[in-house]
């Protein structure tokens, strides 16, 4: 998932449809409209040995996907308190206490403040492999830096531009020190866009561990996905081994709502995902980030509220797409969690949606509210409706689901996922790229 050829184009030019968009809606649009199998295409059918034992060992394990949208209110943190309500809900339906949500997961996309997100709660940390943050944790640090991430246009100074960029390099550079992709304990992939090739660009754990040049810091990652270029400009940044230049801006650009990139993953990669044969074999939970504040603001005035619009319509057409190509197994192996745009009432006052909140308590309110609300879904051959659930609801749901499959894998006969490994040192005091021998997930 290196770098992505496209048409070139100029960043205030209408960006012409990448071909990984292209790919990804071509193999869910064969899936979904002509029945077309992946054991047929030479890209997508599983390796000879792999088949032959998948036939004769029947398994009905499902490959878990978790995507993080870009943006949204107050730098997703609808995003950040879902993942904080999910992983209290693993702990207290499975029994474990100590639960992560990294332990439910097998691949996390995220962009933008998304892109934060995945990093903080997929990379490793000191304490024996585990993840550098809790769930709650993460939302704690993305209410705490919420200055520092928030896109606002009155911040475009040039003193204000440089200050602020050195103020969000040392945050993320003391949050992960000297940690790269290859530290991260499941499949990764963070999407940013390169001005250097005009093109998207989507960091990778497997290419890290794969090919020489591919290899980031994720402190850089993270600047590079959350690069808004209207506010801070591009971040320019190379590879650990200094071989691949990028000049990065904001992942939401590249595609805000990484949910297709992350399946299109699965399916091509039948080295990491031997026996995902196609959607079915799927259980996808994508985060929306909230809804954006262009509502209450003169839109003539910021560029990065158009650049914020043309995202999440990116975002509801990436639903749209993924929702119809799970077709009848949608409701069970795709859940997606998004504000609905209503705005509610207490006391007879209306709650005004907007980013100017200050409070910790506001800020945590609202994304509660959210939580509570039904959210807007596509409905195969119905157009999109209000859902029967609230997003709490579902959340719930799709816990209980990531358990049954986590208790599963326990009793399987055949690996689900096969991750590579490097040997584990602590990745605050060493830079060790070995890859060791494959190790069953």
């Amino acid at each position: 998932m290196a770098a992505v050829n496209t048409t070139p184009s100029m960043l205030d030019s209408t960006f012409d449809v990448d071909k990984l968009t292209f790919e990804i809606f071509s193999i869910l649009e064969n899936k979904f409209l002509f029945g077309g199998g992946y054991e047929n295409n030479p890209k997508l059918s599983l390796p000879q040995n792999t088949h032959q034992i998948s036939t004769n060992h029947v398994t009905d394990s499902k490959v878990r996907i978790l995507s993080i949208d870009g943006g949204g209110t107050k730098s997703g943190i609808l995003a950040a308190k879902s993942l904080a309500h999910l992983e209290s809900c693993l702990r207290r339906k499975s029994g474990n206490s100590n639960a992560y949500i990294a332990d439910y997961f097998d691949v996390v996309a995220g962009s933008g403040a998304g892109g934060i997100l995945a990093a903080l709660l997929f990379t490793r940390g000191k304490d024996h492999g585990r993840p550098l943050f809790t769930a709650d944790e993460a939302l704690r640090f993305m209410i705490e830096n919420r200055r520092n991430f928030n896109h606002s246009p009155s911040s475009r100074g040039i003193l204000r531009r440089i200050f602020r960029q050195g103020k969000v390099e040392k945050l993320l550079r003391s949050t992960f020190g000297e940690c790269t992709l290859k530290d991260t304990l499941k499949s990764v992939l963070i999407p940013c866009y390169d001005l250097s090739t005009r093109a998207p660009f989507v960091f990778s754990r497997a290419d890290a561990l794969e090919m020489d040049g591919y290899d980031f810091k994720m402190s850089d990652v993270c600047r590079a996905t959350s690069a808004d270029p209207t506010v801070n400009g591009a971040v320019e940044m190379r590879s650990v081994d200094k071989k691949t230049k990028i000049v990065a801006i904001d992942g939401r650009i590249a595609m805000n709502n990484p949910t297709a990139a992350a399946i299109t993953h699965v399916l091509n990669n039948k080295q990491e995902f031997p026996l995902c044969k196609g959607v079915e074999d799927l259980l996808v939970v994508s985060l929306g980030g909230g809804e954006s504040d262009f509502g209450n603001e003169n839109l003539n005035s910021s560029l990065s509220r158009f650049v914020r619009i043309a995202g999440e319509g990116a975002s509801d057409v990436v639903d749209q797409a993924v929702s119809m190509a799970f077709g009848q197994c949608r409701t069970s192996n795709y859940v997606r969690i998004q504000a609905n745009g209503i705005i509610a009432k207490k006391q007879g006052d209306v709650i005004e949606k907007t980013v100017k909140l200050k409070k910790k308590a506001d800020i945590l309110s609202m994304a509660e509210e959210m939580l509570e609300q039904k959210n807007v879904e596509s409905v195969l051959f119905e157009g999109r409706k209000i859902a029967e659930s609230t997003n709490i609801e579902k959340l719930e749901s799709f816990a209980g689901e990531l358990i049954k499959e986590h208790e599963k894998r326990k009793t399987s006969i055949l690996p689900t996922v096969v991750l590579k490994q490097q040997p584990y040192t602590s990745p605050r005091t060493s830079s060790a790229t070995t890859l060791s021998t494959l190790s069953s997930c």
